[in-house]
């Protein structure tokens, strides 16, 4: 696994598919991430979709005679036959047969609810209803049309003008004239990408002609605080403006969802939340409680299910649901938007795993030549343990902290070699400047 460099200069070979626990969370027919747009099935054949209930039966009244026995276990027996049919009435006809206190029948009035006239309370401030309201009209969604077959996902409204911000894995591979947004006012138009970066699965594309929309307010992830309360809004499975709220879980968790052609893997310091993210929420916004994007959201973990051909296939959200922060992003945001070359941080080193046993960090394969890793001391066989403040746990960890980071950027460095702790300041380098 790499900080962001090529294969020359050091990568981990991506991982097989099938040990990536994680899943991008887009939709569509088909491809690597997609996933199919089904139309809601009905609970059961023939139902409208709600849960089949009992009916629910009063206990009967004592009686005082042997009379009305056999007549009190056909109405039992009328009642069971109807079912949830008989509603009130069947409820009704059963007080109707059964002996008062006078020994005499008599039918027990209906009431009935009253119908209100409240209007709808405005929303309050700080509520997930008030975010709702507020960034529903900058969240747009995207549909795709590959070689492949078709996707879908979301998008956040930058400017009036359409510029967008998505994942690079909902635009990833799309034919030219086939990105199609489709606006909170019902309106939709043609977009075309402008930049996209598989290093951070960030893209910026472009809707065509149109003019006055609702850009996004961008917020700082760097204010995030564990337990916080959080919005997602996207068109997960194409239920374009679905809206779902939870909690941040956790920060900095590193997420790897695989690699690009390079080998360069695609790995950052997300944002967990439980909030439910679906295929098709990519690129979607995960919002604070002011309404201020803090998050791209990008990925869920899975648990794999039995498909009916016997095979293994993903289920959806349970509650593992993660984002690109957008501190992170914006600058490299700002360069797609501009034209361009999106550029990473880079210590100028390959990195792996720590074998079993060994202490925790990112263990150092390779020193590419010139770098600031080899002016710092750096040499195979070294273990990464931190860098400035973030511990380091692994390859992943280390390269979603040095992501978060900017060339240029100077930073503290600590490792173990031969036993001995060692730290340095270095400056970063920039993959602008490899080979």
């Amino acid at each position: 696994m790499s900080d962001g460099q090529t294969p020359q200069h050091g990568g981990q070979q991506p991982r097989p598919a099938g040990d990536n626990p994680y899943q991008r969370a887009s939709s569509g027919w088909t491809g690597t991430d997609s996933h199919p747009t089904q139309p809601l099935q009905p609970t059961h054949p023939g139902h409208t979709g709600l849960p089949l209930q009992q009916p629910t039966h009063a206990p009967p009244r004592e009686r005082t005679g042997r009379g009305r026995t056999g007549l009190a276990a056909a109405v039992v027996a009328a009642s069971l036959l109807v079912g949830g049919g008989a509603g009130i009435g069947g409820a009704a006809w059963w007080d109707a047969t059964q002996d008062g206190s006078g020994g005499s029948s008599q039918a027990s009035p209906v009431s009935t609810s009253q119908v209100s006239s409240q209007s709808q309370a405005p929303a309050a401030d700080g509520s997930v209803e008030s975010v709702a309201q507020k960034v529903l009209p900058s969240v747009v969604k995207i549909d795709v049309a590959t070689a492949q077959g078709g996707a879908s996902g979301s998008g956040i409204i930058l400017t009036a003008d359409g510029t967008i911000l998505t994942n690079n894995h909902v635009v990833e591979g799309a034919e030219a004239g086939s990105l199609t947004v489709s606006f909170d006012d019902g309106t939709s138009a043609e977009a075309e990408v402008l930049g996209t970066d598989p290093l951070t699965d960030t893209a910026v594309i472009k809707a065509e002609g149109v003019t006055d929309l609702t850009p996004a307010t961008i917020g700082k992830s760097a204010n995030l605080g564990v337990g916080e309360g959080v919005v997602a809004i996207g068109s997960p499975f194409g239920l374009d403006a679905t809206v779902t709220s939870g909690i941040v879980s956790a920060l900095d968790r590193p997420v790897n969802v695989g690699s690009d052609d390079l080998g360069n893997s695609t790995t950052y310091p997300a944002i967990q939340t439980d909030a439910a993210i679906n295929p098709g929420n990519s690129g979607g916004p995960l919002v604070d409680l002011t309404g201020a994007v803090i998050g791209i959201n990008s990925s869920i973990r899975t648990a794999a299910s039995q498909s009916p051909d016997g095979g293994q296939s993903a289920s959806g959200s349970i509650g593992l649901g993660f984002a690109i922060p957008i501190d992170e992003v914006m600058p490299i945001v700002d360069q797609m938007a501009a034209g361009e070359t999106p550029t990473h941080a880079r210590l100028g080193i390959q990195v792996g795993d720590a074998e079993t046993g060994d202490a925790a960090g990112a263990v150092v394969r390779e020193v590419t030549a010139g770098s600031t890793a080899e002016k710092a001391g750096l040499s195979a066989g070294d273990v990464i343990t931190k860098v400035d403040d973030h511990r380091i746990t692994g390859a992943d960890s280390l390269v979603a902290t040095i992501r978060s980071y900017r060339p240029g950027d100077s930073v503290s460095v600590t490792w173990t070699s031969g036993g001995e702790e060692q730290t340095a300041d270095l400056v970063l380098d920039s993959d602008a400047t490899q080979g």
